[in-house]
C-alpha cells in the first residue's frame, strides 16, 4: 500500500513546479496535475476576459486566473478563473501568496484527467471556504454545472439548449451564453 506524504502550506510554498506540471494542496496532500491543453486555456482565457471586462468597468471586484488561494487549514487551490468582490479585496495584502481570502466565484474547466470524486472534493472545499458559486465547464459534453452555497443539487446547463451563465446577486447584469464558452 502506498503512503501519502502530507505537507504544510509553508512546505507547499517552497516547492518548485517542474515544466508542464501544476500543484495544489488538498488537506495537506500534494495534488499534481499536467499542464492544461489548448482548449482548456482558450476557455479559461475567454472567461477571464469577459468576466474581467464586466467586473472591472463596474468596479465590482477583481478577476484572476491560475492563482493560489488558501481555503483554510492545509488546503491551497488554484482555480482556472476566480472573481473576488471589491469588498473582500479591500484591506487585503494583494501581494500575499497564497491569497488569504477565498474567491466569491470559481470557474473550473474540467479535463479528461479530472476524476469526479476529486472535483466534488474541490467544490466542497471551495464552498466550505466561503465561495458563493462554483462553475464547472465540461468542454467535451458541452455541459456545465453550477454549485452554490447551501444547495445540495447542482444546476445543470447545456450549450445545446441555449443556456447562459450568470450570477445576478454577485454580478448584476452579467450573462454569457454557454454556446460562446463551449463552442
Amino acid at each position: 500500500m502506498a503512503t501519502k506524504t502530507f505537507l504544510s502550506v509553508e512546505d507547499y510554498l517552497k516547492l518548485e513546479e517542474p515544466p508542464c506540471t501544476r500543484y495544489e494542496l488538498s488537506e495537506g496532500e500534494l495534488i499534481v496535475t499536467p499542464s492544461p491543453n489548448y482548449s482548456h486555456n482558450r476557455i479559461r482565457d475567454y472567461m477571464n476576459s469577459v468576466l474581467r471586462e464586466f467586473a472591472e468597468v463596474r468596479k465590482l471586484g477583481g478577476v484572476v486566473s491560475e492563482m493560489d488561494f488558501r481555503l483554510g487549514g492545509e488546503t491551497v487551490r488554484r482555480p482556472d478563473v476566480a472573481f473576488i468582490c471589491a469588498e473582500r479585496l479591500a484591506g487585503v495584502d494583494l501581494e500575499k501568496v497564497p491569497f488569504p481570502v477565498a474567491p466569491d466565484l470559481v470557474i473550473e474547466i474540467v479535463s479528461k484527467n479530472d476524476r469526479a470524486d476529486d472535483l466534488l472534493l474541490k467544490v466542497t472545499q471551495y464552498l466550505a471556504a466561503g465561495v458563493k458559486a462554483v462553475w464547472l465547464f465540461y468542454p467535451n459534453t458541452r455541459l456545465a454545472y453550477r454549485y452554490s452555497a447551501g444547495k445540495l443539487e447542482p444546476e445543470v446547463r447545456s450549450a445545446q439548449s441555449g443556456h447562459a451563465f450568470d450570477e445576478p446577486d454577485m454580478l448584476p447584469g452579467f450573462s454569457v451564453p454557454l454556446s460562446e464558452i463551449l463552442p
